[in-house]
C-alpha cells in the first residue's frame, strides 16, 4: 500500500495534535501519536507516563531497534486501519525519525510558537487531553523540560529536537488564535488543496 506520510514535530504545545486532527477531519488522514505509543508502553510497564519515562523508553527502543523505530511502530499501527493511504504522525523528536519519514517518501512539518503561549495552551487543554497529571508543571519546569529535549544529552538515541527542526521540510509558527486560521495555513503550506 502506498502511503502519503506527514511527520509532525515541534515544541510542546505548538499544535502537533491539532494539526493531526485537521489532517484527519479535512483530508482523510489517519493520525497516530508516537507519544501515545510511548505512554501505552509506560503504563504496560507499570510506570507513570511522565516526560522522563517517555524519554527513557524512546531512547531504549531506538538503541534496540534503530533510530526510526517510532515511525515504524506508527506505520505498523496505521497498516491495521483503512483509509486513503494517508498517515500523519507526531511527535518526531529524533533525527532518525525524520530520516525514516524521508526514506518512506514523506515530509516533515515543524511547528513552534512563543513559549508562554504554548504553556498556556497546554494548561488550558490538560483535562481534555487526559494528561492533567502529566501537564501539571510550572512555566519554569516546562522551559527546563524543553531545554533537555532540544539537544542530544547522550548518544544518538536521545532526543535532539534542534536537529529535527533543522531537517524539517516546512516550518509553521503557530501563533494563531484559532484553529480555522491554523487549518488554512497548514492547507496552504502543505499544498493540500
Amino acid at each position: 500500500m502506498k502511503t502519503n506520510i506527514i511527520g509532525i514535530s515541534g515544541t510542546n504545545g505548538s499544535g502537533k495534535d491539532t494539526v493531526g486532527q485537521i489532517l484527519v477531519e479535512q483530508f482523510n488522514y489517519v493520525f497516530i501519536s508516537v507519544t501515545d505509543l510511548l505512554r501505552q508502553e509506560a503504563r504496560q510497564r507499570g510506570l507513570e507516563p511522565d516526560r522522563d519515562t517517555l524519554r527513557t523508553i524512546s531512547a531504549e527502543w531506538r538503541r534496540q531497534t534503530g533510530l526510526g523505530v517510532l515511525v515504524d511502530k506508527a506505520v505498523a499501527a496505521f497498516s491495521l486501519q483503512t483509509n486513503d493511504g494517508k498517515l500523519a504522525l507526531a511527535s518526531l523528536r529524533n533525527h532518525g525519525e525524520v530520516d525514516r519519514v524521508h526514506e518512506l517518501g514523506g515530509i516533515v512539518l515543524w511547528l513552534d510558537a512563543q513559549p508562554r503561549l504554548r504553556y498556556d495552551r497546554i494548561q488550558a487543554n490538560a483535562a481534555t487531553r487526559n494528561r492533567v497529571a502529566e501537564d501539571q508543571r510550572t512555566f519554569d519546569q516546562f522551559l527546563a523540560d524543553e531545554q533537555v529535549e532540544m539537544q542530544a544529552s547522550g548518544d544518538a538515541a536521545t532526543l535532539d529536537m534542534l536537529q529535527v527542526k533543522a531537517q524539517a521540510d516546512i516550518v509553521i509558527i503557530n501563533d494563531f488564535s484559532n484553529i480555522p486560521t491554523l487549518a488554512q495555513e497548514v492547507t496552504r503550506r502543505l499544498k493540500l488543496t
